[in-house]
């Protein structure tokens, strides 16, 4: 993109909006997760465990209540949502009367949108019962946990995804800082801050904290004295595959002016330098961090087939809830769907049914309609290997105020949001089957404790004729 389209976005649409426009997609998309969960029959409360009293802060009796039903976990939030839309709605309709799309005037009224950011934090942390004090608690416990927790406390699933969302947002907290440094005194908001020395380090710190916070929760599931397997490990290094890209791009400057030395100023405007090898280290970073990612997507945060071994398949036991009504509740209910591969049958309420193959590359266990899961991979695969290019700071300066830029942080937010879906799918599988295996081996115990009770002794059944005849 032409660098010069940068400026009438910068004053149509300053960073400091465009973050506040991001933070406020990622809430509609959350409430939009939890509606639509709820809409195809799954309890996603009990799946993100949003009814456990430990997800709510303790001391105020209001916030420590739990959802009564699954619309209390979804409802909440849109009006969340809405009061947020209002407040930055108000605060760009404002600074754009002011300005009238005159780049003279934006820099002079960049207080509008310092006051609507301030606005926003202020709420977040407000002790006073408004705005949906529920839920704002329930996003700083949280934000607490994944950040202060220690290592042998225990990682919820719910943290699991609040994480995992935050890393979507990596290139927006990049942002923040970003917003920061123009809106104090001696920025601007027409063009980026001019970052060199140290400072230019501190850009990519901010966009790690998210994999840093993901990648330490992997570490602490690996030592868990319950885990007796490597895949939090190689959770872990999807994770830490991250690095090498955000700082390897903050290092592409060292590549610009070492060929700028060489062939000129006019090297720094383009975009490809390839004869350069840490350039090509960074592309090979960018790669192996998209492909790792989305196959770890697939086979693991999504529980699909597509790109597992045929061993792997086969040694795994899998439940297979059928393709429920939309009045059913899976998760959180006491009778799971359960078919084994060997039998072929389906159990449903105590009566069996015949179970036709699944589809290749998917799985038993399909809660959503068939053409979802084809159409969710594809864009999951686009969408990574574009993400990886906006964890790039180096990008920043030439294209900050690049429309193209910014539809790709709202591609980000959408495809985080389909995967919201299919990780709260497999998950509530996974639960199920949990649950009947111990259902399973309960009701063998209890059999077992019952068969000597149920069966008289062979000698007291001889003595008992002998008396019968010696009588």
């Amino acid at each position: 993109m032409d660098p010069g389209d940068a400026v009438p976005l910068s004053t149509s649409f300053p960073l400091p909006f465009r973050v506040l426009f991001l933070i406020g997609l990622g809430i509609l998309g959350w409430a939009t997760n939890l509606h639509g969960l709820h809409l195809l029959g799954i309890d996603a409360g009990s799946a993100l465990e949003l009814s456990s009293g430990r997800t709510f802060l303790p001391t105020n009796s209001s916030s420590s209540r739990v959802f009564s039903s699954p619309r209390l976990s979804y409802m909440p939030v849109y009006r969340l949502f809405a009061g947020y839309a209002t407040w930055c709605f108000a605060g760009w309709s404002f600074f754009r009367l002011a300005t009238h799309s005159n780049t003279m005037l934006v820099d002079t009224f960049k207080y509008i949108p310092a006051l609507s950011s301030l606005g926003v934090l202020t709420t977040l942390i407000c002790p006073f019962e408004l705005c949906q004090k529920r839920e704002r608690d329930m996003f700083l416990q949280s934000a607490a946990r994944c950040i202060f927790s220690s290592m042998d406390s225990p990682v919820y699933f719910s943290d699991v995804v609040f994480a995992d969302v935050f890393t979507s947002f990596a290139k927006v907290l990049g942002d923040v800082w970003l917003s920061l440094c123009m809106l104090l005194p001696g920025g601007s908001l027409v063009s980026p801050p001019h970052l060199d020395g140290l400072s230019q380090w501190i850009l990519p710190t901010f966009m790690s904290l998210p994999y840093i916070i993901r990648f330490r929760q992997c570490l602490i599931e690996y030592q868990s004295p319950t885990n007796t397997s490597k895949r939090p490990l190689f959770n872990a290094l999807k994770y830490a595959s991250s690095f090498p890209v955000i700082f390897l791009s903050a290092a592409q400057r060292i590549v610009v002016l070492e060929l700028a030395e060489m062939k000129g100023e006019l090297v720094t405007r383009e975009p490809w330098h390839g004869e350069h090898p840490l350039f090509r280290l960074w592309l090979l970073a960018a790669a192996v961090n998209s492909l790792y990612s989305f196959w770890w997507d697939l086979t693991n945060d999504w529980g699909l087939n597509l790109l597992k071994s045929r061993s792997a398949e086969s040694r795994r036991p899998l439940v297979l809830p059928s393709l429920h009504s939309k009045t059913s509740s899976i998760a959180g209910s006491s009778d799971a769907h359960i078919v084994t591969q060997s039998s072929g049958h389906q159990v449903l309420g105590g009566a069996i049914h015949r179970h036709q193959s699944y589809p290749y590359g998917l799985r038993p266990v399909l809660l959503y309609p068939l053409l979802v899961y084809p159409l969710v991979m594809f864009f999951n695969l686009v969408l990574r290997m574009t993400w990886s290019i906006k964890l790039s700071s180096h990008l920043h300066s030439q294209s900050e105020g690049s429309v193209l830029m910014l539809w790709l942080e709202v591609a980000e937010v959408f495809r985080r949001w389909m995967w919201v879906f299919l990780r709260v799918e497999w998950e509530v599988a996974k639960n199920a089957q949990h649950k009947s295996q111990i259902m399973s081996i309960r009701t063998a115990s209890e059999e077992v404790e019952l068969m000597p009770s149920n069966r008289s002794d062979p000698m007291d059944d001889d003595y008992v004729l002998a008396s019968e005849h010696s009588g």
